[in-house]
């Protein structure tokens, strides 16, 4: 079978590990992946944070690695993949607010095409008004951009996935594995040990 072709739009601090997770898990089972960033070129770098769950009422922010783009974002053409990838992190507060990237993301959804969103990645899809009707996971304190987006809010454990059609959501990085095994799924990757 032939890797499908991936795109991730990551914004400076999205969360380090829903970045590099995913990107590195798609790419060792046969997939390309293009991450980009609004005004960045293939080489550029964004920062990350690294979200934790430290005991107190939200999570806790440190600096995490610089991540490599490896494709330019004008060069993007939505069409011309099969999929795509959002990280969650404080990227997608203002990923949201770019005319270029609602289009991208409207455009996955239009056509039907498999959409991996955790944690705050949400707030890009509200503001990109692919949630009516739909069901998604998302970081809890996203509850609200769901809800009022139309959407149907799903409270599951944070290490827990939830796929509605097309679109595969999470609450955070600790459902890496569910979250990945789902967008696997929907993507049709089989893996035969």
């Amino acid at each position: 079978m032939a890797g499908k072709k991936i795109l991730m739009i990551c914004g400076d601090y999205c969360e380090d590990y829903e970045t590099m997770v995913p990107f590195q898990a798609l790419l060792a089972v046969g997939h390309t992946v293009h991450a980009v960033c609004p005004d960045k070129v293939a080489g550029d770098h964004i920062k990350t944070a690294i979200h934790d769950f430290e005991g107190a009422q939200t999570y806790s922010e440190k600096p995490g690695h610089n991540f490599t783009l490896n494709t330019t974002f004008a060069d993007v053409k939505p069409a011309q993949y099969d999929a795509l990838v959002l990280p969650g992190g404080r990227g997608p507060e203002y990923l949201r607010n770019n005319t270029a990237v609602v289009a991208m993301v409207k455009h996955f959804f239009e056509a039907g095409k498999p959409v991996a969103a955790i944690c705050h990645a949400a707030q890009l899809l509200a503001g990109a008004g692919v949630l009516a009707g739909r069901s998604c996971s998302a970081y809890p304190a996203c509850r609200a951009e769901v809800e009022l987006a139309g959407g149907t809010y799903v409270d599951i454990a944070v290490d827990q996935a939830h796929t509605d059609r097309n679109l595969v959501s999470a609450p955070a990085w600790p459902a890496h594995p569910a979250w990945i095994a789902q967008f696997l799924t929907v993507l049709g990757t089989r893996i035969t040990h």
